[in-house]
């Protein structure tokens, strides 16, 4: 196998529990994660200061986040930065903020979508304020030696010639993509493994969501993403498939769980070491 996997998991995972940053790290620890994909916010925001939500604010040291995540032998891979590309008033900020952040902590992506196009903006004013935003992003990445990453889950980024479009709207070795598995899946719009064939060659990091049989019968071709998905191997994904469009790809790709429970982050990262470890 050409490609290096790291399971790592998104932090949504201890969402629904209720839990602290720190306290999803320690659980993810436990579970045998080494890998995660913490989300992070600007300003104060009042369920993480309380420790009943998992996201991190930009305004700690982000050595904090670091010296957390080494107390329990965790690397923070990537960084759930996602951001209104247009949006740049929003977008910049944070996103400039996130890959600061991952430099500092030694993180190597930075994950993002376009997110929601407001109704009185036109599609070419869209995509004229997404290269903008993306321009000005890329430099950031460029001197930090960062790779933003953008997922399908917009009206945009729900098809791989959207999302390819706007990935290349700024030439920049810095800007790629993250797979998301279930948004693609749900969207809809194309064969998902189809469409994954068509961005491979631009796939750095992948959110590993799996998509149950009741969420796909009720909202596939409704949405155009989820926040989480099932436990990996319980859904509608056919992970060996993925993996047989990844496998020659010749770099390391993060596979990073996205699931709504502590029990399917403990599900999938079984299910996902045993599959790969039969296929090395």
């Amino acid at each position: 196998m050409a490609s290096k996997y790291i399971i790592g998991v998104n932090m949504e995972f201890v969402r629904s529990a209720d839990k602290s940053f720190e306290e999803g790290v320690k659980i993810a620890s436990e579970l045998g994660y080494k890998y995660v994909e913490p989300m992070v916010h600007t300003g104060w925001e009042l369920l993480s200061e309380v420790n009943y939500f998992h996201s991190f604010s930009m305004e700690e040291d982000p050595l904090l986040m670091k010296e957390i995540c080494d107390n329990y032998g965790v690397t923070a891979g990537s960084i759930s930065g996602h951001s209104p590309l247009m949006k740049p008033e929003a977008a910049i900020p944070r996103l400039t903020r996130s890959i600061v952040l991952a430099s500092l902590i030694g993180a190597k992506y930075v994950n993002t979508d376009e997110m929601v196009k407001p109704d009185w903006m036109s599609e070419e004013e869209a995509f004229q304020i997404m290269r903008y935003t993306l321009k000005k992003i890329a430099m950031v990445a460029e001197r930090h030696q960062i790779y933003v990453c953008i997922e399908p889950h917009g009206i945009y980024t729900r098809s791989s010639d959207g999302l390819l479009k706007i990935v290349n709207l700024v030439p920049s070795p810095w800007l790629k993509v993250n797979w998301d598995t279930g948004n693609a899946y749900l969207a809809g719009v194309e064969d998902m493994y189809e469409g994954l064939e068509k961005v491979k060659d631009y796939v750095y990091h992948v959110h590993a969501k799996d998509i149950s049989i009741e969420q796909s019968e009720n909202e596939r071709g409704k949405v155009t993403g989820t926040p989480v998905g099932c436990a990996c191997g319980q859904g509608v994904v056919d992970w060996e498939r993925v993996l047989d469009i990844l496998d020659p790809l010749d770099r390391e790709i993060i596979l990073s769980v996205e699931c709504g429970t502590i029990q399917q982050a403990k599900d999938s990262l079984e299910y996902l070491t045993e599959l790969i470890d039969r296929r090395s």
